[in-house]
């Protein structure tokens, strides 16, 4: 004997209700990226893990990327939009070289990212930054970043989905935050100059 499905004919009248549909353009492929500046140092650090929700899509992608000899952006967020940010930035840093005749310095780097980034404030990358290097005089450097270009000279920072869990120990290690004895860092080397 066949089953057969019977479902009861909508009533005249009556409609069903329609399907909604949403339209969301990021993903949040976690990651956490960290710098931290010294005297004569800049070091930079990212995990290489990109994650959806509770998936693991890959061990073997990197949050650093390498701009100059001695510029590195660190960077977390939706992949898609990383990578857009990271080609259109190598492009911009190969007119520089090609129209001055030499490599872009640390600062500039920042304000060019800086200004890339304000330049999509409605609708941003959905990317956190954090751009280290070594000034002219070998001084490290590392700026941090918000998605919409706002920027500032740090000494420390990290960025991403551990940055509420480093960040405190950072600013405790390297800033003296919290310490009461303890002397505090020196200034940050201010390089103004073009």
């Amino acid at each position: 004997m066949a089953a057969l499905a019977l479902a009861a004919a909508p009533k005249e009248g009556r409609q069903e209700a329609p399907m909604e549909r949403r339209f969301y353009p990021y993903d949040y492929n976690g990651g956490t990226a960290l710098a931290v500046a010294g005297a004569d140092f800049a070091v930079v650090a990212g995990d290489t893990r990109m994650s959806t929700g509770y998936n693991i899509m890959s061990r073997s992608v990197s949050k650093l990327f390498k701009l100059t000899e001695s510029t590195v952006l660190a960077t977390a967020g939706f992949r898609g939009d990383i990578t857009t940010l990271q080609k259109l930035l190598r492009a911009k840093l190969t007119e520089y070289e090609q129209k001055h005749g030499e490599q872009i310095k640390v600062h500039a780097v920042a304000q060019m990212l800086a200004n890339t980034l304000y330049g999509r404030r409605f609708f941003p990358y959905y990317t956190w930054n954090v751009l280290a290097g070594l000034d002219e005089n070998g001084v490290g450097c590392v700026y941090s970043y918000d998605p919409v270009g706002n920027y500032e000279r740090v000494r420390v920072n990290v960025t991403g989905s551990g940055e509420s869990l480093i960040q405190p120990l950072l600013d405790n290690q390297f800033e003296r935050q919290h310490q009461q004895n303890a002397p505090r860092p020196p200034p940050l080397s201010v390089d103004l100059s073009l």
